[in-house]
């Protein structure tokens, strides 16, 4: 892990300093998935460290568990008695063209009507297959992302090399910070115990890497409102994404919602979001109006391909970018697979989640001291380069999770009770815990507590 912490430190300004790890094992991968998840946790635990040591003094201990982190880099939510709903669209998933394969990506309903509006209704895997057949990779990816649809055509990392937006997102940093003139100063209204209480963060992100960020800050006594679309859903991650949040939705081109979210950013101390590079733009909510309307905001954000290159506006998640950047094809031969094979989890989301919490928290501690807002992008396709580059994986296994590495208290989900893991992190005098469960999808209404 040594390796690629140093890499994270560097990325987000931190000091080069060592954190240990407890267990053992790791995520059998052609990558190394635990490390990256452990570098990217302990890095978020650190910029905690740093941030208290700024206000306090004092510098709490980091400490991060093997296996807890692996875990939650799946999920962290074990239901009692009920299921959470399939991660996956029935269709969605890896199909052999006539010269590769490609990745269709059809969660959401339009999506998948994208797909279907190219390649005709699909009843199931066997009828998309059937279609998806007759075209080569790069014709059918085209013509599913000019349908607003989302696809990738599975390439190697020497491919990726050569392809455009690879070079693009070879020549950008991890983590892009850049500072606002603008100021906003504010006393720390935080303790050892809740470093962000009295921190109002507005979430426009969804999925897992924005969300897993939010979770975080949350779980560190910041109050997040998670904003949605009207209609809006993702019911195989609502449970495991909204710990210790508030839900609202908004209709950002309805006068009467935009309203709504201008009064929620102008009290907003830090924003996440991770819509495409220029959709804020086009809803007139641009980093310039932003800052108008936050001086001293806290703006972090991601997309999936980068912030240059000709695929900076291009929707993407983490599935997709693995396939793009030659994760996916490095797994197969790995693994001597006959398809495609991706990491054992959706490792780019989460570890680009920590990134953001850590870069949030980082811009916070400048924030305190200079009373500058500032922002930050990252990108999953930069994490990917991240992880690719630290080298192999490895054929290890974790020991198998148990009663023991479970929360004993009960959350009280809309879907039923359930327990969480045990946190992976330990930062001294700073237990990250969440005041409310999971919750529904626009469960509350758009206002701060």
């Amino acid at each position: 892990m040594t390796d690629l912490l140093t890499s994270i430190q560097a990325a987000l300004g931190l000091s080069h300093t060592s954190i240990p790890l407890t267990g053992e094992g790791a995520l059998p991968s052609a990558f190394a998935v635990t490390d990256l998840a452990c570098a990217s946790i302990a890095a978020a635990g650190q910029a905690v460290a740093e941030l208290l040591q700024q206000q306090t003094g004092d510098v709490p201990s980091v400490e991060v568990d093997r296996r807890l982190a692996s875990f939650w880099f799946a999920a962290s939510l074990r239901p009692i008695g009920w299921e959470v709903p399939p991660l996956w669209d029935p269709v969605a998933g890896d199909y052999p063209t006539k010269d590769g394969w490609i990745r269709l990506h059809t969660n959401a309903p339009h999506h998948r009507a994208a797909a279907e509006s190219v390649l005709g209704a699909c009843a199931d895997r066997a009828a998309m297959a059937a279609k998806v057949a007759r075209w080569s990779s790069a014709d059918l990816e085209q013509a599913v992302v000019d349908a607003n649809g989302c696809a990738a055509e599975m390439r190697s990392w020497a491919q990726w090399q050569q392809h455009p937006q690879g070079l693009a997102v070879n020549a950008e940093p991890l983590v892009q910070f850049l500072d606002h003139p603008e100021e906003n100063r504010q006393a720390w209204q935080g303790s050892m115990a809740q470093p962000l209480a009295g921190l109002k963060v507005l979430d426009l992100t969804r999925v897992l890497a924005g969300p897993t960020a939010s979770r975080f800050l949350a779980g560190l006594g910041a109050h997040v409102l998670r904003i949605d679309p009207p209609t809006w859903n993702e019911p195989g991650v609502v449970s495991e994404m909204t710990l210790g949040k508030r839900c609202a939705r908004l209709n950002l081109q309805d006068p009467a919602d935009r309203a709504v979210f201008e009064g929620l950013l102008q009290d907003a101390d830090i924003l996440l979001h991770g819509y495409r590079a220029d959709a804020l733009e086009h809803l007139g909510f641009g980093a310039e109006r932003r800052r108008q309307l936050a001086p001293g905001l806290i703006d972090v954000c991601l997309n999936a391909y980068g912030w240059s290159g000709p695929w900076q506006n291009r929707r993407g998640f983490d599935s997709l970018v693995q396939m793009s950047s030659g994760i996916a094809e490095a797994g197969q031969r790995w693994k001597h697979a006959d398809k495609p094979t991706p990491l054992p989890v959706q490792a780019l989301d989460h570890a680009t989640g920590y990134l953001m919490a850590a870069s949030a928290i980082r811009l916070l501690s400048e924030r305190l001291h200079s009373g500058r807002g500032g922002s930050a992008r990252l990108s999953l396709a930069r994490t990917a380069k991240l992880l690719i580059e630290h080298g192999p994986g490895t054929n290890e296994v974790l020991r198998a999770e148990d009663q023991q590495d479970q929360d004993l208290r009960v959350e009280q989900t809309p879907w039923g009770p359930a327990h969480r893991l045990q946190v992976p992190l330990r930062i001294e005098g700073t237990p990250l815990q969440w005041a409310l469960p999971a919750t529904e999808l626009g469960a509350h209404r758009a206002r701060w507590f």
